[in-house]
């Protein structure tokens, strides 16, 4: 591996042991072997860095989302059922020790104090977006239109982050995916069905 590479792996062990705010450059270059320079060379900033290793870590656990418990392979696209394995698999990776969603949590509430992770997050987001609508609904990322971004992936990433402060402040009371899909069944039931006169 390179410098780049030994940053980025580094940044990564850094983040689940530290978190954000308490990462240093110095952290950094310890656990990556390397020197400040090759931060400022390779990524610009210690936050650019910070936010790319968090990112690989996020899409590091996209595997568990799609095989975790049970593959959505053996689902129907769009489906109640396939909602119910997506959202069972993604809350199987907030349950487990050591489960890197906290990091989502940190950013969110010292954001201000981490503008250049932030800004750059804040554009990954919408990447997320286009990412889980494949897996709720099928098709391929590169097919997605911004119309259903702007739309169904917002409503993914908004039940993604409420899910992971859940999991995050108190595991033994947040949403399980069987509550979750229970919930969606209710309102697609209240919305289909005729209205009393």
């Amino acid at each position: 591996m390179g410098h780049r590479e030994d940053l980025l792996e580094g940044a990564k062990r850094c983040l689940l042991e530290k978190g954000f705010v308490r990462t240093t450059a110095r952290d950094i270059v310890r656990a990556s072997g390397t020197n400040l320079a090759s931060i400022g060379y390779h990524y610009g900033s210690k936050d650019a860095l910070l936010a790319e290793a968090y990112v690989a870590i996020v899409e590091g656990l996209s595997d568990d989302f799609y095989a975790g418990e049970r593959a959505i392979d053996d689902t129907e696209p769009g489906s109640l059922e396939r909602f119910h394995v997506v959202w069972s698999n993604i809350i199987g990776t907030m349950g487990k020790p050591g489960s890197p969603w906290h990091l989502s949590m940190e950013i969110t509430v010292m954001g201000d104090k981490l503008p250049g992770v932030r800004d750059h997050l804040a554009k990954a987001q919408r990447e997320a977006a286009r990412g889980i609508i494949p897996m709720l609904m099928g098709g391929r990322e590169e097919e997605v239109q911004e119309e259903d971004v702007d739309t169904l992936g917002k409503l993914y990433l908004t039940l993604m982050n409420g899910l992971i402060a859940q999991w995050t402040f108190d595991p033994e009371t947040a949403t399980s995916a069987d509550e979750l899909t229970e919930g969606l069944r209710r309102v697609i039931a209240a919305g289909t069905s005729p209205k009393a006169p």
